[in-house]
Parts: structure tokens; C-alpha cells; sequence
């Protein structure tokens, strides 16, 4: 059994709470709003003196300003906080050197799953800082998920969560245009949904359509072959379904900066090579 700070108890720093509870852990939990403490004290949890009592402080706030105002000006003498906040990735660097001038060492995180995903099969964080001191505290912290080391910086786990993050807003948002566009010729949501789903399953793949892949290999070669279907292709394409959002009088302003995006890639003189090429000009703005 091993002992855990937990401050922040919103709906993600109370799931977490409770999931150190369950593994029995002894769990200390501190929140600006002391009633919010109340049902997890009926759960077996301690309450904490302050937000800096315990040598493993797990910190779920709002933002790093709310982790600098719980703390106070209290020393952080040989203890390690590990905040699951969301930031910049310079915030999260500036977060660790403010840390280490109290005596403490920080690790960041970011949480690949909403509240009721915590502990549960397919969980993990990215986590970033010193890997030894990460390491030590491995058996408490994989109680949350599988804990995802990406490096030393500790502004890396927040890039590599904005990254997913990214990914996923815009692909769904992308989805939710379809299925507004589609709904105006009365066509279901469930009709179009395994189409979808294939096409989300198939571009993660290694098949033809396996396009996670492909871009990740061009990007490293910086070759971007063309000759089956070129970005200029492409472009033309968006275009057209533009159009067709348009003409179905949904919302087009994601869809308009993007085939913006590729247009300025096309006149920029790369049109006859592939899609992938995009990225030169998301690179240089």
C-alpha cells in the first residue's frame, strides 16, 4: 500500500481518488472547496491539512495558476508532484523550474481518457520529467492506466496529449459535418455510421488506406510522391465538398480554412506532389 496526495477533486481528481481507493491505496485528498473532500472522506480518504501534505502530491486542477494557489508559498522539500493539469507546453517547464525552487521535483501528465475511463482496460497517460523519479512512483500511478513515458522535457506529455487531442476534436468535428450534411437529404446518422467507423479503423491500418502511416514515413523521408493522387487533386476535391456543405446550408468555416490550407499549398508550387506535402505549409505559416 502506498500513500497519495490528491488535490483537485473535480469530476477527474475525484474518479482518481476513488480508483486509488479501490487498489488500496492510503489516500489524502485536498480541494479549495472543502465540502467537495466530504464523499470521498465516506470512502475511506483522509483529509489533508493542505495542498502540499504528503510526499506524492497528484495534482487535477482547472490549470497550472490554480496548482500555484493551492500551494501557497509552502515549501515542496523531497516531494513529488505530479500534475495531470492542462497547460502550454512552456507553462508546464516554467511549472517545473518553479517546483524545483521549492525544494520539489515535478513530473507532468496528460490523461487520455474522460473521468469514468480512469483505471479502466485501454487507459494511459503520457507522462514527462525525470524518468527516475517517474519510475519510482510507476506502481501508484499505472493504478490510473498505462503509464506512457515520453521524455525528460517535461513540456513533452502535454504535446503529445495536445497532439491526440488535435486529432481527435478535429476528426470528430469533422464527422459531426458529415452527419449534417447528410441529414439533409434524410439520411440517418446509423446509415452513414459504419462507413465512418471503417474509414476511422481503416486510416489507422496498414492497408492501402492506412494513411496515419504513409504520412508518418513521407514526413521522415520529406518525400511526398504524387503520382497517384496529387495534392492539386486533393484541393480540387475539398472544394467540391465545400460546396456541398454549403449548398446543405451547414456551418463551413473549419471546412473553408482548410481548403484554404491546401490551396496555399497547391499555389505554393507543390500541387503535383501527394497530400502529405500539406505539412511543409502547416510548418511554415
Amino acid at each position: 500500500m502506498s500513500q497519495v496526495t490528491v488535490v483537485g477533486l473535480g469530476p477527474m481528481g475525484s474518479k482518481m481518488a476513488e480508483t486509488f481507493l479501490a487498489a488500496g491505496h492510503e489516500v489524502a485528498v485536498w480541494n479549495r472547496t472543502r465540502s467537495k473532500a466530504d464523499p470521498l472522506m465516506d470512502r475511506g480518504a483522509r483529509r489533508a491539512a493542505s495542498a502540499v501534505d504528503g510526499e506524492l502530491l497528484v495534482v487535477s486542477q482547472i490549470g497550472y495558476q490554480a496548482m500555484y494557489d493551492s500551494f501557497g508559498d509552502a515549501r515542496l522539500d523531497g516531494k513529488v508532484v505530479v500534475n495531470l493539469s492542462s497547460g502550454s507546453p512552456g507553462e508546464l517547464r516554467e511549472a517545473a523550474r518553479r517546483v524545483a525552487e521549492r525544494g520539489g521535483t515535478l513530473i507532468t501528465g496528460g490523461v487520455m481518457v474522460p473521468p469514468p475511463g480512469i483505471g479502466q482496460p485501454g487507459a494511459y497517460t503520457f507522462y514527462s520529467g525525470p524518468k527516475e523519479v517517474l519510475d519510482r512512483h510507476v506502481p501508484v500511478l499505472e493504478t490510473l492506466g498505462e503509464v506512457a513515458y515520453v521524455g525528460a522535457d517535461e513540456g513533452l506529455a502535454m504535446m503529445f496529449y495536445q497532439a491526440q487531442l488535435l486529432i481527435f476534436w478535429s476528426s470528430l468535428t469533422s464527422y459531426m459535418h458529415a452527419m449534417a450534411m447528410l441529414r439533409t437529404a434524410g439520411v440517418a446518422p446509423e446509415a452513414f455510421l459504419p462507413f465512418a467507423r471503417d474509414l476511422f479503423t481503416q486510416m489507422g491500418g496498414d492497408g492501402p488506406m492506412g494513411y496515419a502511416g504513409h504520412l508518418a514515413g513521407e514526413f521522415t523521408a520529406g518525400s511526398y510522391p504524387g503520382e497517384l493522387n496529387s495534392l492539386h487533386m486533393q484541393a480540387v476535391g475539398l472544394g467540391h465538398a465545400v460546396e456541398a456543405l454549403a449548398e446543405a446550408g451547414v456551418e463551413i468555416t473549419v471546412p473553408t480554412a482548410l481548403r484554404r490550407l491546401f490551396e496555399r499549398a497547391d499555389a505554393e508550387g507543390r500541387g503535383d506532389e501527394g497530400l502529405g506535402t500539406v505539412i511543409q505549409s502547416i510548418m511554415k505559416p
